[in-house]
């Protein structure tokens, strides 16, 4: 059921949205000279998988989790996108593809390890990743891998199709502030 929700949703997303992609892509250009950032991640079963979004960070950054980047690092475009959530946009064709979910945990990068070692424990990697989920409106982030993971398997075990609607429209309106950046 949940996928079926996830497919319709990522395209009718992206039929209707397709203006404002469009837009940002456009304007993307001048702030960054590359506006798409594609990223891979720890996926499903941990598989890797290249997540998509635009890109918020100057082009030099490096590839770290963002509460370990420079704040320094954020553009004005970017700071802008992350505050109204639309650097996601992108992530709707990984929805669309089938490697993620829009609500699940947020996918991790693979040098993550302390915390690949807490999901795998809990068996958080057994679901799809999300673009957003219940650690993102409650402000948990990455830099805390244990409650990380333990409220990720929380959303798992409790998510519902009520839930899912829950979190999409908490995300959409405001709750949770992104991934934090030092």
């Amino acid at each position: 059921m949940i996928r079926i929700l996830d497919f319709l949703a990522a395209f009718f997303g992206l039929l209707f949205l397709w203006p404002v992609l469009l837009i940002v892509t456009i304007i993307g250009l001048f702030d960054t000279g590359s506006p798409v950032f594609i990223q891979e991640r720890v996926g499903r079963n941990k598989k890797p998988f290249n997540l998509i979004k635009f890109r918020t960070m100057s082009v030099e950054t490096k590839s770290v989790a963002s509460h370990l980047a420079s704040n320094a690092s954020i553009t004005k475009l970017g700071a802008f996108l992350r505050k109204t959530k639309i650097d996601e946009l992108p992530q709707l064709i990984n929805v669309m593809k089938g490697e993620m979910s829009l609500v699940g945990p947020r996918p991790n990068l693979f040098n993550q390890e302390e915390l690949i070692k807490e999901r795998d424990a809990l068996g958080v990697y057994d679901v799809l990743p999300g673009v957003t989920g219940l650690a993102q409106v409650q402000n948990i982030d990455m830099s805390t891998p244990a409650l990380l993971a333990k409220t990720d398997r929380k959303m798992i075990d409790t998510l519902t199709v009520k839930s899912y609607f829950q979190y999409i429209l908490m995300t959409a309106t405001g709750s949770g502030s992104g991934d934090a950046v030092k």
